[in-house]
């Protein structure tokens, strides 16, 4: 929803480096067997260097696993694992497993609804993600889809603020998102952009299969992603602040596609 630009920039970077030491391994070793024995990783950080040996055996084994690997300067590991040893690499530890899009599909199926998930584009603020997340639950949704890369992940701070809910709902991670909404289109979904300048959110119908796409704190739906969407859809906003953050927004729309589907009638 977030079209127009949050402050709290600084805010938001102190939480993701807070929650980037939660649950973290280093050195080469540590971590080439992490990725060996399928631990659910969140993401890789790789000091600059020649990219041979085992840091390009890390490289390669990660990319081939499809888990994302971060470019990050010595000093930054440093910091991130307290000045020990950290080999040139780190990684942060996933606090649940990834789903694939087969468990949404199959979740909705087994409930007998339309496809109701939600698209979370770049939202990189993990207190953020996780309150979609839990609230997805809540509503009904049958699934969340992010993005590998310019995205929080399902890491212990995420996992907090979802009250457990990523336990409960698929949380799909994919290398494009666009290619993902491309499949739901497939499967008779209709996707709906929370962005400025829409139809009015609540006159707008839900029946069907559902992909609300909700956008990153500061920049909001990317214009690939939005122009990639059926309907753009919009809160009013009536004070001074010109914007929401996206999980409150988010919210607001999981529970009007919810009333709808459940057949209530706004008085």
């Amino acid at each position: 929803m977030d079209g127009q630009k949050e402050r709290g920039g600084a805010g938001r970077r102190e939480a993701r480096e807070a929650d980037r030491t939660s649950d973290l391994i280093f050195g080469r070793n540590a971590v080439l067997e992490a990725i060996k024995s399928g631990a659910a990783i969140d993401k890789i950080y790789v000091a600059p260097g020649d990219g041979k040996g085992s840091i390009g055996k890390i490289i390669a084994l990660a990319r081939e696993k499809g888990l994302p690997v971060k470019d990050v300067s010595a000093q930054k590991l440093d910091a991130m694992t307290g000045h020990q040893s950290h080999q040139g690499v780190a990684a942060t530890m996933a606090a649940a497993r990834y789903c694939e899009m087969e468990d949404i599909y199959r979740r909705a199926e087994e409930a007998g609804e339309p496809l109701f998930v939600v698209l979370a584009d770049e939202i990189e603020d993990p207190h953020n993600l996780g309150a979609l997340i839990r609230t997805a639950e809540c509503s009904g949704a049958h699934g969340v889809i992010i993005p590998k890369r310019r995205s929080a992940g399902l890491s212990p701070t995420v996992f907090k603020t979802s009250a457990g809910a990523a336990s409960h709902l698929p949380v799909v991670r994919v290398s494009n998102l666009i290619a993902a909404m491309e499949e739901l289109k497939e499967k008779g979904v209709w996707l709906y952009c929370a962005d400025m300048d829409g139809e009015s959110w609540c006159q707008t119908d839900y029946s069907g299969g559902v992909g609300l796409v909700v956008g990153s704190e500061g920049n909001g739906v990317g214009r690939l992603i939005r122009e990639k969407c059926d309907f753009i859809i919009s809160l009013p906003m009536r004070g001074e602040i010109t914007s929401l953050n996206a999980s409150v927004a988010g919210g607001i729309l999981m529970y009007e596609i919810a009333r709808q589907r459940l057949g209530l009638r706004a008085k």
